[in-house]
């Protein structure tokens, strides 16, 4: 999660006075890092993938599922000087931390070979060796690393074991104990310096499930508390009716997901990767949403992203133009000289890319003058707000045409929220933490991913140009998330071999953005999308997923393009993709995501949505129960070990072919 750095961590009311400081010295690192990679080509398609654990620890005699907070120990053991760090090598495993205590991270020690079919069959058994691995390190049967996207009861009465109690100085939260944080001072020390550089509490509002008995307003929220001055925030407007409200960053950053990065030959194709991804980060945030439920509130979305969003959600009330809360904290904590330059914001830090990079064909150094292949400026458009101290500075550097300048400029537009004392002044031409400072907490749909200096033409033993998918909700089971990262690293694969436009305006990605939160967007909503990919026009026309995946007819597929490149990149034909084939885990990969976007099978989330709402104890008030809770989390700890209970996610055909075959 971002750049994890040792030392001190200051606190806003000293980080604030380095802001500009970091913002500078970052885009000089940015400028040596090109300099030094801009030449770069050639670099084979290399990946990897991210999958987030949260750990559930079952009392089955009480019937209760909580989120363990005691086991964060299993970090220290499992990475270098551990107890455990050679089983993490010798299984080709790395494990970081994340923002919750209740959490793991995991990525394959190495990256994947993108070119090698073998390597793409491995993927599932890393995953399943990570989850046995963390499994092995947690020494304890009654909990369980699960990869869910939002536990159902976060921040309601006792959710945690050992217990703990909301009133924690960093979060300051009416629900979130600050014990569910991660011990490393970063994650605290981040948590107030966005509630103090607002000037108010973060507040989330995510539409609330109506059901005959469902009440308009938040009956979760305590009443009365006066611990510290934000407590009052929810009577003075923050919390909105009809709405689940939550005031922690914990609510966002203790969600889970699935991101995939990908190596793409060179700087230019990375531009180009990126920007034809961009309307897919939409469509799969959509079919692999897997949260329908928050705060122990069924909600009427079925995805985690706009929770995020809020959860980080730093910038103050007259960035965000609207009144504030406090009388005096229009400007939150800002300093005078931040407030004289201070401008509108529209969108949160963790938010939707505002802007494409551009298809270069050219060498923009060399030339003086970018020429783009499809790309044209007027698809940028919605005007995102600029540092221009940022744009001119790059404006002076050969590397940076004019599009990529100000897709930096745009994110330096934010403020540093955490630096450590010890890494206030760095070696610019070695270093490159004020540069992640801005780029690692601009948490967007993609991430365009620059190298660092050491990455010169000649030097492939470090990372090339990259970029970073981040949407989707991590799924059940290892074969779900192996599925849908393969999916979309072969799309961009496919996307690169055959070079065709993608491209529509920013602002109807925007929108497919906001489609894709809609309960059972899958099923109910069409998303812009390109008319025709072999034209050079900007022509929309609205499809289901179905349409997109499957084709239609005025669109071959997703599908069949992902088939098409199987055969021509590796020689697999349609014989080869039959459950009988000689690759049939590449065939039922396919087959769930076919199924995902023509209904056939259900989301994770429509899936818990029905189970909570058939359940015995549902009194139809959008409630969730300690007890629902519980059989909940069992029923999904069975689908994540291909228990019986698989088929009633995945169907009969998946599902029996899984239970036969649970090894990849």
């Amino acid at each position: 999660m971002g750049l994890l750095s040792l030392g001190t961590p200051l606190p806003w009311e000293q980080t604030r006075e380095y802001a500009e400081h970091v913002r500078t010295e970052g885009i000089e690192q940015l400028i040596k890092m090109f300099k030094a990679a801009y030449a770069r080509t050639g670099d084979g398609y290399l990946w990897g993938d991210e999958v987030e654990y949260t750990l559930v620890k079952f009392d089955h005699g009480r019937g209760l599922a909580l989120l363990s907070i005691d086991k964060d120990s299993v970090l220290a053991d499992l990475n270098e000087g551990g107890s455990l760090a050679q089983l993490s090598v010798d299984n080709d495993l790395n494990f970081h931390p994340e923002y919750g205590r209740f959490m793991l991270e995991a990525t394959p020690l190495a990256p994947y070979n993108g070119d090698s079919l073998e390597n793409y069959l491995y993927v599932e058994r890393n995953m399943n060796s990570r989850r046995s691995v963390a499994q092995t390190a947690i020494a304890d049967g009654t909990i369980k690393p699960l990869t869910i996207t939002v536990y159902p009861l976060m921040g309601i009465n006792t959710f945690t074991f050992p217990s703990a109690v909301a009133n924690g100085e960093a979060s300051q939260s009416l629900f979130l104990p600050d014990e569910i944080i991660n011990r490393h001072a970063r994650f605290p020390t981040l948590t107030a310096n966005i509630r103090k550089r607002r000037g108010e509490k973060v507040a989330i509002n995510v539409p609330l499930y109506k059901d005959t008995n469902t009440l308009s307003i938040d009956e979760s929220i305590p009443k009365g508390r006066s611990l510290f001055k934000h407590d009052e925030e929810p009577e003075l407007g923050a919390a909105l009716p009809g709405h689940i409200y939550m005031d922690s960053m914990g609510f966002g950053m203790g969600c889970s997901c699935l991101q995939v990065t990908v190596q793409a030959p060179n700087l230019n194709r990375a531009r180009y990767l990126y920007d034809s991804w961009a309307n897919f980060a939409p469509l799969f945030l959509a079919l692999t949403a897997a949260a329908p439920v928050f705060k122990g509130h069924l909600a009427d979305q079925d995805v985690r992203w706009n929770v995020i969003s809020g959860a980080v959600d730093d910038r103050t009330a007259y960035e965000r133009d609207v009144k504030p809360l406090h009388s005096d904290g229009a400007f939150g904590g800002m300093t005078d000289e931040a407030k004289a330059r201070a401008q509108k914001i529209p969108k949160s830090r963790y938010d939707g890319i505002d802007s494409f990079l551009g298809d270069i064909q050219n060498d923009f150094a060399k030339d003086g003058e970018a020429v783009f292949k499809y790309f044209s400026p007027e698809l940028n458009d919605i005007s995102p707000p600029i540092n221009e101290r940022t744009l001119q500075r790059l404006a002076q550097e050969p590397q940076f045409d004019p599009v990529l300048a100000r897709h930096f400029a745009h994110l330096y537009v934010r403020d540093p929220i955490v630096i450590f004392e010890e890494r206030i002044h760095q070696d610019n031409d070695d270093e490159t933490d004020h540069f992640e400072n801005i780029q690692s907490t601009n948490w967007q749909t993609l991430r365009f991913k620059p190298p660092t200096q050491q990455a010169t033409p000649d030097n492939k033993s470090v990372p090339g140009w990259r970029v970073e998918f981040r949407t989707m909700e991590i799924q059940l089971t290892d074969f779900e998330n192996a599925a849908f990262s393969i999916f979309i690293v072969l799309l961009g694969q496919a996307i690169l071999a055959t070079d065709s436009n993608w491209y529509i305006p920013i602002s109807k990605i925007e929108d497919n953005m906001k489609r894709a939160h809609h309960r059972d967007a899958v099923l109910k909503d069409k998303f812009h999308f390109k008319a025709d990919i072999s034209s050079p026009a900007f022509d929309t026309v609205e499809l289901s997923l179905d349409e997109i995946v499957n084709g239609c007819d005025s669109f071959i597929g997703l599908m069949a393009l992902v088939k098409k490149h199987l055969e021509s990149r590796f020689g697999i034909t349609g014989d080869d993709l039959s459950p009988k084939g000689t690759h049939a885990r590449i065939y039922y990969y396919l087959e769930l995501i076919s199924k995902r976007a023509s209904g056939e099978l259900p989301t994770a989330a429509k899936f818990i949505r029905r189970f909570l709402l058939d359940h015995k104890d549902y009194q139809h008030d959008s409630k969730i129960t300690a007890r629902m809770n519980y059989d909940l989390l069992n029923t999904l700890n069975s689908i994540s070990e291909l228990g019986e209970d698989v088929r009633q996610l995945l169907g009969d055909d998946i599902g029996n072919y899984l239970i036969n075959n649970p090894k990849a």
